[in-house]
């Protein structure tokens, strides 16, 4: 632990906290954080060690506290080496139940930052990890009156797992509540509009309904009991108080009425009801929560399961996990690249389009860096991993949608802050309620008791700390699964006032795939009366790059030859194909030379671009790729590739425009 207490001479003088310093190069650096902290009111004696990087604080716990130096740190030019948990947590059911964990985490020494969400049932904590340790955290929750998941193996499946099982526990108290409860409301309503025979009303029926009752209050509503009166030792009052105290006015009134020790009537089918129509809702609540997940699954399904690992001069398939920074790794075409990381032999194109949106296949050569996620479209590579784990583009993405839906909106704030005061207001409400009725309103004891159990009652779902940040987290889910990310809670509330949309084209207007789009032919006598291919110009100008390019994997090579298919042209088998890495095609169509790519290839082989220049301007100027012809040693066209829009994408636009 990086806190302990500093005595001098068996006097105590304060506690003694050390900070990990990041960014110091020198001793002057050292001396630096050590003036700022020195300056901090509250702060004793500091000492920073170049050296170690460490920075130890001598303060007065009563003043000053962590978060307080890492803010100094940080305004002096440094930065402090932290932490960051997120801590899936089971037994939450309303937001005074978050404020709880939050503040049992924020009383932890070293923690610098707690956020507690309840739809995703995740805390999400900062800390230095001098001073605060995982099982310090766990341990907080817990002392909270609240469990955290273990997460032994995959930490996903043992969520996901736990999830389940909440689920399942609460479907079986539903079913058992429902099984009680029918019955008793039955036969009480029954016996309230006089449908029961006479020999059925006898004082061995509330006995019947107290034994129905019985299970459903102490069994199905069991937890709202040990939770209220966790959350009343922690000194903040939640939602399970208020069920508990109005299903036992409700319940305790009626087992006093069949003791004979008060008169009138019993409403027990009122304490089951209560109990069982808001299990219903948990078992509703923990289902929706079960799901809201989804969207971070998916994003993590895009990552590649295993890599091909060079290992000891052969090729071994390893889980993705076990890759290591350094790692050489064989890629083939048609796989997910495992790693972000970099190509150290091979040419290929690449589909980034997952990270982008960019249809176009990206090259790739020695050199050239490459994400983990992105598909391998053409050839085979061998690349470096520099980034693995956490630390790959595609975590950092993951990290952010989680980091998002855990943040809280200020809408949220509000609604935290109006809950923390809610049960205490509407127990005092209920109180009075009561008062008022039996010695004001001379209602006597039933009717005061039916009134103040119904204020209790009425205010027990969780709607208003439930309500906002499953609005988030669902909206967030939904919104990553179409492609849209937010970088926090607030940006999602703030969309409401948005009144200008700027819409990038790629991947959300277009299909995300290249189309053949124009063909250009040259007035060349290269075409003209040719023996071999169509006679439109157009038209044999993409025969013969089609033609050529059947021999090749390249998405765009793809999209042309497609296209010559959709025309109904009969391509010839190209001989002697060879792929010219990142820039394009040769091969020989009905024994004639042709070469199909970039400018460059052209140029490379001394080939005249008989004034196509302009137009493959012109195209280019529209965001189209161009691909230059080639036959017989004559530049004989251009064709021009790009994404098209995706069906609705103007009636989309449309509407936005109807909405202001």
């Amino acid at each position: 632990m990086g806190e302990k207490r500093a005595q001098r001479n068996g006097e105590q003088t304060g506690v003694e906290i050390t900070l990990p310093v990041l960014g110091m190069t020198c001793a002057n650096c050292a001396r630096t954080v050590e003036r700022t902290l020195k300056r901090t009111e509250g702060v004793r004696d500091a000492t920073v060690n170049f050296a170690s990087e460490k920075a130890v604080v001598i303060v007065d716990p009563s003043i000053v506290k962590p978060e307080v130096l890492v803010s100094r740190v940080r305004e002096a030019g440094y930065d402090v080496a932290l932490a960051h948990a997120e801590l899936p947590i089971l037994g939450m059911t309303c937001a005074n139940c978050a404020r709880a964990v939050e503040r049992a985490l924020r009383r932890v020494p070293g923690v610098v930052e707690a956020s507690v969400n309840l739809a995703t049932e995740k805390a999400s904590v900062t800390y230095i990890p001098t001073l605060a340790t995982l099982a310090d955290l766990k341990a907080a929750i817990r002392r909270a009156g609240y469990d955290v998941v273990e997460e032994e193996g995959a930490g996903e499946d043992a969520e996901k797992a736990a999830r389940e099982r909440e689920i399942a526990h609460q479907r079986h108290l539903l079913l058992v509540g429902a099984i009680f409860t029918a019955p008793l409301f039955v036969l009480s309503m029954a016996r309230d509009f006089g449908l029961l025979p006479a020999w059925v009303h006898g004082p061995w029926l509330n006995w019947f309904f107290l034994a129905l009752a019985t299970p459903v209050q102490f069994y199905v509503g069991g937890s709202y009991y040990t939770h209220g009166w966790k959350a009343l030792r922690q000194g903040s009052p939640n939602m399970d108080v208020l069920i508990a105290l109005g299903s036992s006015a409700a319940y305790f009134y009626s087992v006093a009425v069949t003791l004979g020790l008060a008169p009138g009537h019993v409403y027990y089918e009122t304490s089951a009801m209560i109990i069982t129509l808001i299990r219903l809702g948990k078992f509703l609540e923990a289902r929706a929560k079960g799901a809201t997940s989804a969207a971070i699954r998916a994003l993590l399904d895009l990552q590649a399961k295993t890599a091909r690992v060079i290992r000891d001069g052969r090729e071994v398939d390893v889980p993705v996990e076990e890759v290591q920074v350094g790692d050489i790794l064989v890629v083939r075409p048609g796989e997910k690249i495992p790693v972000d990381g970099v190509v150290l032999e091979g040419h290929s194109a690449v589909d980034e389009s997952m990270l982008t949106g960019e249809s176009m296949p990206v090259e790739k050569g020695p050199g050239d860096p490459v994400i983990g996620g992105t598909i391998n479209k053409e050839g085979l590579l061998k690349i470096r991993a520099e980034k693995v784990g956490k630390d790959t583009a595609l975590a950092q993405i993951v990290r952010l949608v989680e980091q998002a839906q855990a943040s809280k909106a200020p809408i949220q704030a509000l609604a935290d802050r109006v809950a923390a005061v809610f049960v205490p207001i509407v127990v005092t409400i209920a109180v009075f309620t009561f008062l008022g009725w039996y010695f004001i309103g001379g209602a006597g004891l039933t009717r005061s008791l039916i009134n103040m159990t119904a204020v209790l009652v009425i205010a027990c779902p969780c709607a208003l700390g439930l309500a906002t940040p499953a609005a988030v987290t669902v909206g967030m889910g939904k919104a990553a699964r179409m492609g849209i990310l937010f970088r926090s809670s607030e940006a999602l509330e703030r969309l409401q006032a948005v009144d200008t949309v700027v819409l990038d084209k790629t991947g959300t207007l277009t299909r995300g795939e290249p189309v053949l789009t124009d063909v250009v032919a040259a007035r060349v006598p290269v075409l003209a009366g040719a023996e071999s291919g169509p006679a439109d110009p157009e038209a044999a100008v993409l025969y013969f790059a089609a033609s050529a390019e059947r021999g090749s994997e390249h998405p765009l090579a793809k999209a042309v030859v497609a296209a010559a298919e959709a025309r109904g042209l009969h391509l010839a088998e190209p001989q002697r194909f060879t792929a010219v890495p990142g820039k394009g095609v040769s091969a020989l169509v009905d024994g004639r030379p042709v070469v199909v790519g970039k400018r460059d290839l052209l140029q490379a082989f001394d080939i005249p671009l008989n004034g196509l220049d302009a137009a493959a301007a012109r195209l280019e100027d529209a965001g189209k790729t161009v691909i230059w012809v080639a036959v017989d040693g004559q530049a004989v066209g251009l064709l021009a590739v790009a994404d098209t829009l995706k069906d609705g994408a103007r009636e989309a636009v449309a509407a936005l425009r109807r909405l202001g």
